[in-house]
């Protein structure tokens, strides 16, 4: 959960999440050292006076400084490429649940089970009871098992949305006629809080993720519960 003037981003729950984190922080030291450099030769160029007029034509300057910015690329773009994969990576899910964004909430269906679906709304501010957080609780969350890998199929019904929940590394577009998916592990039990972020018109504000995080044995105790109130 984001706090008021939070910098950082929110805590990792997911592994991947982590991975971003980590290269966030990478890229955000070489943008750092990059930016010192430029300032140190901005600096030294305006308060020295002194010339070389060997340095105004030097194959030896210029080959350092096309090799150098490629080096840095590479060590950037690699770890990259490497994380990108990792979200892209979908392997033998142990569950699978299909998110379907409508005007102006999402509705879920836990296709391994074959009645478990409901639809999930942003709770009005003056139903809210102390401790629930504003724009983001909601009448029915998105239960699901820690520690096991969970596909989440993405899809509409009528505009643009996009499932988003920043705490797991995760932000997948819904639209309408196409099937997006993406998958993630939650490390830790919790209420992992999100919105869509695709302008989706007058209630785009209003239409809250929220995933709830249990243990094995206790969503299973939840689905049963489920079914039998269906």
């Amino acid at each position: 959960m984001a706090s008021p003037l939070q910098l950082g981003f929110q805590d990792a729950a997911s592994p991947v999440m982590e991975e971003l984190v980590h290269f966030h922080d990478h890229a955000l030291m070489v943008v750092f050292l990059i930016s010192s450099f430029v300032l140190y030769i901005i600096i030294t160029l305006v308060m020295t006076k002194l010339t070389n007029k060997h340095a105004h034509d030097s194959q030896e300057i210029e080959i350092v400084w096309t090799i150098l910015p490629a080096i840095i690329l590479i060590v950037v773009a690699l770890p990259s490429l490497r994380i990108l994969y990792l979200m892209d990576e979908i392997n033998s899910p142990h569950l699978t649940v299909k998110a379907i964004g409508h005007q102006w909430y999402w509705s879920y269906e836990y296709t391994d089970y074959k009645d478990l679906a409901f639809d999930s709304y942003m709770i009005p501010t003056q139903d809210l009871t102390p401790g629930q957080f504003r724009l983001l609780e909601v009448d029915h969350r998105m239960v699901v098992p820690t520690g096991s890998p969970v596909r989440v199929l993405i899809t509409a019904e009528d505009v643009l949305h996009s499932w988003a929940v920043p705490a797991l590394g995760v932000k997948m577009d819904a639209v309408p006629g196409r099937l997006n998916q993406t998958t993630f592990v939650i490390s830790r039990p919790g209420i992992y809080y999100g919105q869509c972020s695709e302008i989706c018109g007058a209630n785009h504000s209003f239409m809250p993720v929220a995933v709830e995080a249990v243990p094995l044995n206790h969503f299973e105790n939840w689905s049963t519960t489920m079914l039998e109130a269906n």
